[in-house]
């Protein structure tokens, strides 16, 4: 255990650099005489990558006595995908030396802080559902282009016309495997197939955004500095170059050099340009947030819907800027949308992955394509009532996710410097786990709670 003075900086403010920051206040040795602890983000603002119209504090659809307020100096804290994944957590995830430590101490942040209340943790049900999307308003499925086309009809028959009222449509629904209460899928003329994955017993969830911001918060309280709007640009080394010495950061147009012990990059995909050896790279995804008339019953859905011919073509793979106007499809094509239904009375939905555009230099700037985010909500509003007419889109956003890892651990013949990203679509499911092996790793010399196995960055660096 570490009495030694330490002049820790962790780089980042998403979910991985939070978790780090409140796990090194909770570790036996901490001390706030001895430890001083910084947490310098790039970003001053949380809107980038959402539209000018979307919700930009989602405390405010939970209970406001209880929820995660929203702290004017933490601008910026979980303004990346930390802020806009969709919070699934999962014994079932990878990689299965960290998951189960972290889906434990999920459960045990949830109680000792209320984040029923104040960030949306509850055990849940996922699913994989096989669907046909209904055409939206406007749109035939035999006029294409203004042509009449063949007749489709005969496609997935044998998911039509099946429930005529309640009664049927619960002997529908057990035929197909799937629970009563998710009802709020079309199950008459869109559900096909259903398989469950995941249960109370080992799936849960949060919301992301709450989550992060909440453990920033307890960080804070504990002693840690925030710092937003602080741009890294530079891990200084000693002489030698074989340990820490100093972090250059710029913020608000002049430049810092904070001495420095310890550092931890949680950089996510931002990481390589701190640390270019390490692989992690970045992929754009986009997701949007509906309002649904009640509140819908905890269930992921990862989907798999058949769009019919007539169907509003999506955006295609390579576009970049393009303008909300969708043609026909000609034939029929399968997407993969997921869909996390909240307790907030919300569900929220994301696409696929793209690599159009760039990573900018913060996520203040992530540029959010519009017609992609239209995409999800034709999608979705193909398989579900709530989802769609009945529905109100509340944000369209966008956010790079960390590929390639994750990575936790000491970077070799570089004393002090540790990395903490990489952690692709599991980051949040991974950050406590993340969080309290760093804390080890600084405070005690190694991981202790588990084996960082295939993590080591050793391994690639």
């Amino acid at each position: 255990m570490s009495s030694t003075p330490k002049d820790i900086t962790i780089i980042g403010g998403g979910i991985i650099g939070c978790c780090t920051a409140y796990f090194l206040t909770r570790h036996p040795s901490y001390s706030p005489e001895t430890h001083r602890i910084t947490l310098l983000e790039a970003s001053s603002s949380s809107a980038g990558g959402r539209t000018p119209d979307s919700i930009q504090d989602p405390a405010t659809l939970a209970d406001p006595a209880t929820a995660s307020k929203k702290n004017p100096a933490h601008e910026g804290i979980a303004g990346g995908a930390s802020g806009k994944a969709g919070g699934l957590l999962a014994l079932w995830a990878f990689p299965p030396n960290i998951v189960p430590l972290s889906f434990q101490l999920h459960d045990e942040l949830a109680k000792e802080h209320g984040g029923d209340k104040r960030w949306g943790y509850r055990r849940c049900y996922a699913s994989q559902v096989d669907c046909r999307a209904r055409l939206p308003s406007g749109f035939d499925s035999n006029i294409i282009d203004g042509k009449k086309e063949a007749d489709s009809s005969n496609v997935e028959k044998g998911s039509k016309g099946l429930h005529k009222d309640h009664k049927k449509y619960t002997k529908a629904l057990r035929k197909l495997g799937a629970p009563e209460d998710l009802d709020w899928l079309d199950t008459e003329e869109s559900l096909a197939a259903y398989e469950g994955m995941g249960t109370p017993n080992n799936t849960a969830q949060v919301h992301p955004e709450l989550f992060t911001r909440s453990i920033a918060q307890l960080a804070e309280d504990e002693g840690v500095k925030i710092v937003t709007g602080a741009r890294v640009t530079a891990i200084n080394r000693t002489s030698d170059g074989k340990a820490v010495e100093s972090v250059t950061y710029e913020k608000d147009g002049k430049e810092e050099n904070l001495s420095t012990t310890d550092c931890v990059i949680a950089a996510g995909p931002w990481t390589r340009r701190l640390l270019p050896e390490i692989p992690v790279t970045a992929a754009r995804a986009h997701s949007v947030v509906i309002k649904t008339p009640k509140p819908v019953s905890a269930y992921a859905l990862f989907t798999s819907i058949m769009l019919p011919s007539g169907f509003p073509s999506p955006t295609p793979q390579n576009a970049r800027g393009t303008p909300a106007v969708h043609h026909p499809l000609r034939g029929q094509q399968i997407v993969e949308p997921e869909i996390y239904a909240r307790p907030d009375s919300t569900a929220y939905a994301c696409g696929p992955t793209d690599t159009v555009v760039e990573l900018p230099l913060t996520n203040a700037e992530v540029e959010v394509d519009t017609a992609r985010c239209d995409d999800i909500v034709n999608q979705v509003a193909g398989i579900s009532d709530e989802l769609g007419k009945d529905g109100q889109v509340l944000a369209k956003q966008a956010c790079y996710l960390p590929q390639g890892g994750p990575w936790i651990g000491k970077v070799p013949e570089t004393k002090g410097l540790v990395v903490a990203a990489g952690h692709t679509c599991w980051g949040i499911q991974n950050a406590p786990a993340t969080g309290k092996l760093v804390s080890e790793i600084i405070l005690d010399g190694k991981p202790k709670s588990a084996k960082l196995g295939g993590c080591d960055p050793s391994l690639v660096l």
